[in-house]
C-alpha cells in the first residue's frame, strides 16, 4: 500500500538495505531490534551516531551485524536528511520517480538518483523492493484485494 510516512520510509529503505543477500524472513525477525538499534527508525537521530556506536551495534545480535551495511544506515541518514531539505520530505522526492502514482519498473531511475546522492546499499533490486514495500508499484495480482487499494492510492500509513 502506498506510504508517505517519512519515518516509514526510512524504515523501509534500512530493511531493504540490510535483506541484501539475506532472506526476508531473516530480516522480519530482527524488525524489533533494527527499531531499538536505530531509534524507532528516526533519521535526525541516526545520522548523529559515531564510529563509537557503530562499533556498539557490531556486538548487537538482534540485528545483522554487518559492519558495511550498519555504516550505510548513518551515511543513508543523513543523505536522508539531505533530501528532506532539499525537496520537503523525502516523501516528495522519491514519490517523483513515478509521478505520484504507484507504477512499474522505474527502479533504475531511483536507484542512480540515490547512489548519486550518497545512499549506500540502493541497488536497482533493492530500490523495487523498496517500492513495493511503500507501494510505489503494483505488483499485486489483479484478483489480489490489495490490487485495487494500491491503484486507487489509499495510503497503508
Amino acid at each position: 500500500m502506498p506510504v508517505h510516512d517519512e519515518r516509514v520510509l526510512f524504515e523501509f529503505l534500512v530493511l531493504e538495505g540490510a535483506q541484501a543477500g539475506l532472506s526476508w524472513e531473516t530480516i522480519l525477525n530482527k524488525r524489533e531490534g533494527y527499531r531499538r538499534a536505530f531509534a524507532g527508525f528516526d533519521p535526525v537521530k541516526v545520522a548523529r551516531f559515531t564510529p563509537e556506536k557503530i562499533r556498539k551495534l557490531m556486538q548487537d545480535e538482534s540485528i545483522v551485524r554487518n559492519r558495511l551495511k550498519i555504516a550505510s544506515t548513518v551515511t543513508n541518514a543523513r543523505a536522508f536528511i539531505a533530501v528532506q531539505r532539499e525537496f520537503g520530505s523525502f516523501d516528495a522526492y522519491v514519490w517523483r520517480f513515478v509521478g505520484g502514482k504507484p507504477r512499474v519498473n522505474r527502479r533504475r531511475a531511483l536507484s542512480r538518483d540515490l547512489l548519486g546522492r550518497g545512499f549506500k546499499f540502493v541497488g536497482s533490486t533493492i530500490c523495487y523492493a523498496f517500492m513495493q514495500a511503500v507501494g510505489m508499484v503494483n505488483d499485486h495480482s489483479v484478483d489480489c484485494f490489495r490490487h485495487r487499494g494500491v491503484g486507487a492510492g489509499r495510503s497503508g500509513t
